[in-house]
């Protein structure tokens, strides 16, 4: 356990600054009166209730400055926590900016980059060495994977996606296997069996000496519990405690916020280092309690799936005595219009905070509100929104398009490949999940740590060198005989009978790298593999974790064999671990002498959103959930249905139309300048077409806010049969047709409401003449066929890419050349922008005019 320093808040604050000599007062001016209040005010408890776009990170720099600055704390009594490391260096900024080089002392983090440096400092309180490794999902999954085929319980239907998604939600309860135990039903077989499978993962775990993410902060939970004097340490150093996103905090991280901020019992008071004086003890001879603020809003609390529990921050005032709430709802992104869609529709919600979020800014465009015939449709009104909005000067990375489920991406990346308009999708495969990445990363964790089986099994495979399942089982089997670390058992392997003396050659070969990898990285002079990484870090100056991964792919030859197999996924693979070299290179020039350990503690805590390039030049494609904490000028809301927004899952649980309409609020108000609602009234799903309602949260928005291009009682009135036309007149003589410029007192946002065809939303889908959803599902198939068979031939829909495309990656275009389209014929190029595989040709054709190519797939050749 490490002592701190006990500075005294009364002396100078070196670097910090003072008020303005006119008596204006820097960190105060330009703040609204309710973000003053947040700066200045102080006591036990605050809540800061910060609305989308209110400031809310102004604000808390702000008063991390001000404490200062007053000399109320000194920067190392500060804990900041933040959700992501995004945030936590956004904030880190700027406090910089506000005190230079006085804020160095601080603790600005997420929750488990503070919790991983409390158990780094005192892993030895409970049986753990400092070096433990930190199991992300995927060696969390492996592990299941094996546990699970050890018992046999995959004929149960256990996965180890769903054990570890229940082991997930119990560790962020703080249950371990044994609390469960005590409460399950000990008659049904499965609770028994997931019992041992939990059981059995603890067990592993600490063999390993690993954690899996969820123990991060629920093991600082249980040490500061079972061990007060620990506790004691980090309540005395932590006077002023400040959370962002609170309303997204779990049953554990609330848990850590309690046990941080009790007051320091008198039996503990004596105990610490250095002595205790008289003016940091209360009239009980406690230490106080520090000082808690924490900012958040609960209409943006929408990570319930996660194990946030929105009841932290809506009961805040009854779980901290005394604490005072300041709302923040002046909104300096948004637009009136869009603040005012927003609050129709959360103020349906009881579970809130009553707030009102406004702007000074104006009005604003009125939300675009657009219902397409089928989902190709909608995906087609966006991608020419999208073209319009750029040729009106919007950069394309200022757009974004939202959806609720990825499967709704099909239809509008395909629409946005035919319209040229560079795109990302975001929350793909992420670059330390990719298997090559993992693959490099398994050696440096089996350096750190040798014990760890999961990322050793790993290297031994990576790349093939001929050690099968069956002599890794001998190897462990004989280290766990030996009670000796998986990097000694491979140099002892001529001890192991079973493996014949070809394999031991190979085997001995790979712990030498090993050992020689693990001396350099503990800087040089280590003889133990296993104590390299921990013991003496402290007197020896650590080898650069780019100069130690640079050892290990020359010798594995890991590039070298990816290149060697002239694939380009496989030089893609390889660029993916020259990356890594960058990524290292780059952590050893911030953080010199750092060493192996700090590198593999920020990789495994590296956020979702943290990898986030908002100056890419694309179009961002995103679930609802991504874009939290996200803003663009212009944003899509797409798939505004039933079934979609809310989804359906949702309908029926507690809470959980609720939980949606906070989601529908989080996507509203990303939106800076300009909102566009769209939905489609037939929606192909899993290869049937299906009739899709207007989500009832379209309805709580007030009609004179949405300008509808085409509204959902257009698109019922012709039968769903019509082609679209923007702002198109009803077909006269329809009965069921009205227009949405004459507003009427019924609701306008429904399917086939009033009198039309048949009078049912069925109309969607119906012929005109014979309304028969047969003949119409029939007819949607046929045409699917025609498709694939007209695809087979070259051609296809305009929403399809044919199997006619090419790769014209070497074709070089200039303003100017004459080129040939197999559909369009003859045209002249008056172009070229982009680059690599995303360069478009701007064309002018003979007989069609204008177009936009993608030069790497268009069916396109120069005419010399």
């Amino acid at each position: 356990m490490s002592d701190f320093e006990l500075l005294d808040p009364g002396a100078p604050a070196g670097g910090a600054f003072t008020a303005g000599s006119a008596g204006t007062d820097p960190l105060l001016d330009g703040l609204n009166p309710a973000q003053e209040r947040a700066v200045i005010a102080r006591g036990p408890a605050l809540l800061i209730v910060a609305g989308a776009g209110s400031g809310k990170t102004r604000v808390l720099t702000h008063r991390i400055a001000h404490l200062i600055r007053e000399k109320e704390a000194w920067p190392s009594q500060i804990l900041a926590i933040t959700f992501t490391n995004k945030a936590a260096a956004e904030m880190r900024e700027r406090i910089g900016g506000l005190l230079g080089d006085t804020a160095d002392g601080m603790w600005i983090s997420t929750f488990h980059s503070a919790c991983v440096r409390i158990l780094r400092r005192e892993a030895e309180r409970f049986g753990y060495v400092s070096g433990f490794t930190i199991y992300d999902s995927a060696d969390s999954r492996a592990l299941l994977k094996r546990i699970i085929k050890e018992l046999d319980a995959d004929s149960y239907g256990f996965t180890p996606a769903n054990s570890g998604s229940k082991i997930s939600r119990l560790k962020n309860e703080l249950t371990d296997a044994s609390g469960y135990a005590a409460t399950m039903n000990e008659n049904d077989p499965r609770d028994r069996l997931f019992v041992e499978i939990f059981r059995m993962y603890e067990q592993e775990l600490r063999r390993a000496n690993a954690f899996d993410f969820d123990d991060l902060i629920g093991q600082t939970v249980h040490l500061f519990r079972a061990h007060p004097d620990v506790a004691a340490v980090y309540q005395r150093r932590f006077r002023h405690i400040l959370v962002d996103e609170y309303q997204d905090t779990n049953h554990a991280q609330y848990s850590l916020i309690r046990e941080l901020t009790r007051p320091i019992a008198v039996e503990q008071v004596d105990r610490l280092v250095p002595p205790v004086r008289a003016r940091e003890l209360d009239a009980n001879g406690q230490i106080p309690a520090a000082s808690l603020t924490v900012v958040g809003d609960s209409d943006q609390s929408i990570y319930a799936f996660r194990g946030a529990d929105i009841r932290n921050i809506v009961e805040f005032e009854r779980d901290f005595t005394g604490a005072e709430v300041v709302k923040l709802e002046q909104n300096y992104r948004s637009t009136q219009n869009i603040l005012s869609a927003a609050n129709a529709v959360i103020g349906n919600n009881f579970d809130r905070q009553e707030k009102n979020l406004w702007t000074a800014e104006g009005d604003g465009a009125k939300i675009v509100g657009f219902t397409g015939y089928s989902q190709h449709d909608e995906a087609r009104f966006v991608a020419e929104e999208i073209e319009d909005l750029h040729r009106e000067g919007l950069d394309y990375n200022d757009m974004a398009v939202f959806y609720r489920t990825n499967s709704q991406t099909r239809a509008l990346e395909e629409l946005l490949i035919r319209s040229a308009i560079p795109y990302r999708v975001l929350g793909g495969t992420k670059f330390y999940e990719r298997a090559e990445v993992k693959d490099a990363m398994a050696y440096l964790t089996s350096i750190a740590n040798p014990y760890d089986p999961i990322a050793w099994s790993r290297l031994l495979g990576a790349p093939k060198r001929g050690i099968g399942p069956m002599a890794e089982a001998h190897l462990a089997n004989f280290q766990e005989a030996q009670g000796i670390s998986l990097h000694d058992a491979m140099l002892r392997v001529d001890e192991v009978p079973q493996i014949g003396p070809k394999l031991r050659g190979t085997v001995r070969g790979l712990a030498e790298l090993l050992t020689r990898a693990a001396q350099m990285a503990a800087g040089g002079g280590a003889t133990d593999v296993a104590a390299a990484p921990g013991e003496d870090a402290e007197e020896k100056q650590p080898a650069p974790v780019g100069d130690v991964l640079k050892l290990i792919l020359d010798e594995t030859e890991m590039v070298e064999k990816l290149r060697a197999r002239r694939d380009p996924q496989d030089d893609a693979r390889a660029e993916n671990l020259e990356e890594l070299v960058a990524v290292a290179r780059e952590f050893d020039a911030k953080q010199p002498g750092a060493g192996l350990l700090a590198f593999l503690t920020e990789v495994s805590l590296v956020a979702a959103a943290d990898d986030l390039d908002d100056t890419s030049g694309t179009v961002s494609l995103m679930t609802m959930h991504t874009a939290k904490g996200l803003e663009y000028r212009a944003v899509f809301i797409t798939g505004v249905e039933e079934g979609l927004i809310p989804h359906q899952m949702s309908v029926d649980e507690v809470g959980g139309v609720n939980e949606e309409r906070r989601l529908m609020y989080v996507g509203i108000t990303r939106a800076r300048e300009r909102l566009y609602l769209t939905l489609a009234s037939t929606r192909a799903t899993f290869g049937d077409v299906s009739v899709a309602m207007p989500s009832r949260f379209l309805q709580e928005i007030p009609e004179g806010l949405i300008d509808w291009r085409q509204s959902p009682g257009e698109v019922t009135s012709r039968g769903g049969t019509a082609s679209r036309a923007l702002n198109a007149p009803s077909r006269p003589g329809a009965s069921g047709s009205r227009s949405w410029s004459g507003r009427s007192s019924d609701s306008s946002v429904s399917f086939g409401s009033g009198s039309g065809r048949g009078g049912s939303g069925a109309a969607a889908v119906s012929e005109p003449a014979s309304g028969n959803m047969q003949s119409a599902l029939e007819q949607w198939r046929e045409r699917k066929r025609a498709a694939k068979a007209a695809q087979a031939a070259g051609g296809g829909f305009p929403n399809t890419i044919g199997a006619g495309t090419r790769d014209n990656g070497d074709l070089e275009l200039a303003t100017g050349d004459r080129i040939r389209h197999d559909d369009y014929g003859e045209g002249r190029v008056t172009g070229v922008t982009g680059s690599g595989t995303k360069r478009i040709a701007h064309v002018v054709f003979d007989s069609v005019g204008e177009r936009k190519l993608l030069v790497k797939l268009a069916p396109i050749s120069k005419v010399e």
